[in-house]
C-alpha cells in the first residue's frame, strides 16, 4: 500500500498543478510561479508521505548537497540538448530566425520546474525505488523506463519511436542517474535542464507536445530520425545516442559504488548461506 499512497499524493499535487498552469496559459509570469509552487509542494507532500508509510528518514531528498546537485544536474541536461542541437544544426536542420518569446520563455521555466521535479517524484522517487527493493536494480530500471516510454504516447505528436527514444534517453538515463547517486536531486536537474533548454531555450517541441515559443525563434526540419520530426529532438538519434551514454557512465558508477541492488530472493539466499556452518 505504501507505492499507492505515495503515488496517490505526489499525483494530487501532480494533477492540480498541471491543471493550474493549463488555466493561467498566457500568463507567464503567474506560471512561473505556480510551477515553483508546486515544486516545492511536490517535495514536501513526498517528504512528507514517505515518513508516514517507511517510518524513515528521506535520504534520497536530503537537505545538504541539493543545491549542488540540482545545479550540476541542470547544466548537464541544458549541455546535452545544447549538443543535440548543435548536430542538428551541423546538418542543416535546425535554423534560428531571431528571437522568440523571452516572456514565453519564463512561462516554460516555471512550467518544466513542475514538470520535472513531480515526474522523478513519482517515476524514479516512487516507482523506481519500490519496485528495486522487491526485484532488484535491473528489473526496476528497465520497467520504469518502459512505462516512463509509454506514457508519452498519450502526446498530441506521439510515436512509437518517440516513446522508446523517451525510454532509452530519458527513462534510462534519470533512472541511471538516480541509482549512481541515490539522491533524486541529480535526475530532477538533469530532467529540468533537458527540458528548459529544448522548450524555454531552444523553443523546440518536447515530447511531441505543443511546446509555446521560447527564447529562439527556430525551427527544425529533415529525416526524423536526425531531427526528431513533429515528436521533437527528443526523437533524434543524436538524442538517443547521448543518453545511451550518460546512462552507461551512470551505471558504471553506480557499480563502482555497490549501488547495484540484487532481487530480495537472491540477496536474502545470499544471506543465508552466509551464515550456514562451515
Amino acid at each position: 500500500m505504501k507505492l499507492v499512497w505515495q503515488l496517490l499524493a505526489v499525483g494530487v499535487v501532480t494533477f492540480v498543478g498541471g491543471q493550474a498552469t493549463v488555466v493561467l496559459e498566457g500568463r507567464p509570469w503567474l506560471v512561473l510561479i505556480v510551477g515553483l509552487v508546486t515544486s516545492v509542494l511536490a517535495v514536501i507532500v513526498y517528504r512528507w508521505v514517505v515518513k508516514l508509510t517507511e517510518r524513515r528518514q528521506v535520504a534520497e531528498l536530503a537537505g545538504p548537497g541539493a543545491f549542488g546537485a540540482v545545479s550540476l544536474g541542470t547544466l548537464l541536461g541544458v549541455a546535452m540538448f545544447g549538443a543535440v542541437i548543435a548536430n542538428i544544426a551541423f546538418l542543416g536542420h535546425y535554423t534560428v530566425d531571431g528571437i522568440g518569446s523571452p516572456s514565453g520563455a519564463i512561462g516554460l521555466i516555471g512550467f518544466m520546474a513542475a514538470a520535472a521535479v513531480t515526474e522523478e517524484l513519482l517515476f524514479r522517487g516512487v516507482l523506481l525505488r519500490i519496485i528495486e527493493g522487491r526485484f532488484g536494480t535491473w528489473i526496476a530500471l528497465a520497467s520504469t523506463s518502459i512505462v516512463f516510454g509509454l506514457i508519452h504516447l498519450v502526446n498530441p505528436n506521439a510515436t512509437l519511436w518517440g516513446a522508446i527514444a523517451i525510454a532509452i534517453e530519458a527513462g534510462g538515463m534519470l533512472g541511471a542517474a538516480y541509482i549512481a547517486t541515490r539522491s533524486l536531486w541529480l535526475p530532477i536537474g538533469l530532467h529540468f535542464g533537458w527540458n528548459i533548454a529544448a522548450s524555454a531555450i531552444f523553443s523546440t517541441e518536447v515530447s511531441g507536445n505543443g511546446t509555446p515559443q521560447g527564447l529562439l525563434d527556430a525551427a527544425t526540419s529533415g529525416p526524423t530520425l536526425v531531427s526528431g520530426g513533429a515528436f521533437g529532438p527528443e526523437g533524434s538519434i543524436y538524442a538517443v545516442g547521448f543518453g545511451t551514454v550518460l546512462m552507461v557512465v551512470f551505471l558504471w558508477i553506480a557499480k563502482r559504488r555497490g549501488h547495484i541492488v540484487p532481487p530480495r530472493r537472491r540477496a536474502e539466499r545470499a544471506g543465508a548461506a552466509a551464515t550456514l556452518p562451515r
